[in-house]
């Protein structure tokens, strides 16, 4: 599985809710990983930080409401998109859920369709390149659907991974990624790549963006990584 699908963390008590939310995210592309309760959850966003949580509000132990409230409060772990699930009807408990920071609201039963939609809306904020959205910086113009690049309206020959690593700085242009991010998002957690991998890479990539001139726009940040301008 391509290391750049977004992964889904879908936390949920009931085992046959949880199989078929895993079946339908996956069927539409993303990685999952499943959590059965609360203490669960905080300990794979520990391992394996999600792009996005579907979240069950009622859960024993340790309440989808209250994982939220947790997640929303540590800077690490706050802008990571919530969508929370919940039997719960009443506008109250609807206020009460977003205003605890969860970014969307379904109440269940609810539609797998609608479902999958709103998954997709809050990955357009936190992963635009993933849901087929055109990124651009300065006269750098990447193409997530078509899979390709140009720079100041000259096509650019980029490698499977090149494009990956222009996504990533594209998508957050200014952020600075350790090597260690740039591996976990680009290469995958599961797969082992010697750091020094990416600056082999971010090399190709620096060659690949001024293959027609111009600066390059990649910046290194002296022992913290790389950044897009």
């Amino acid at each position: 599985m391509s290391a750049d699908q977004p992964t889904v963390l879908v936390v949920e008590d009931e085992p046959a809710q949880r199989e078929v939310l895993a079946y339908n995210l996956e069927a539409e592309g993303f990685r999952v990983s499943k959590a059965a309760n609360g203490d669960e959850a905080l300990l794979l966003v520990d391992e394996d930080s999600p792009d996005i949580i579907v979240l069950d509000w009622m859960m024993p132990n340790l309440s989808g409401i209250e994982v939220c409230r947790r997640l929303k409060t540590r800077p690490d772990t706050r802008a990571i998109p919530i969508i929370m699930l919940s039997a719960r009807s009443e506008e109250v408990d609807k206020v009460r859920g977003l205003e605890t920071g969860a970014d969307d609201y379904v109440v269940k039963p609810y539609s797998v369709v609608e479902l999958m939609a709103r998954v997709r809306t809050q990955l357009r904020r936190v992963r635009p390149a993933t849901v087929g959205i055109r990124l651009e910086f300065d006269d750098i113009i990447l193409d997530s659907e078509t899979h390709k690049v140009s720079r100041g309206s000259k096509p650019l020959k980029l490698g499977p991974t090149e494009f990956r690593l222009l996504s990533t700085f594209m998508e957050k242009p200014g952020r600075v990624w350790s090597r260690e991010q740039l591996l976990d998002r680009v290469w995958g957690r599961d797969i082992y790549v010697d750091t020094r991998t990416v600056d082999v890479h971010i090399g190709r990539l620096r060659k690949a963006l001024t293959q027609h001139g111009g600066n390059d726009p990649v910046r290194t940040v002296r022992g913290a990584g790389y950044a897009l301008g």
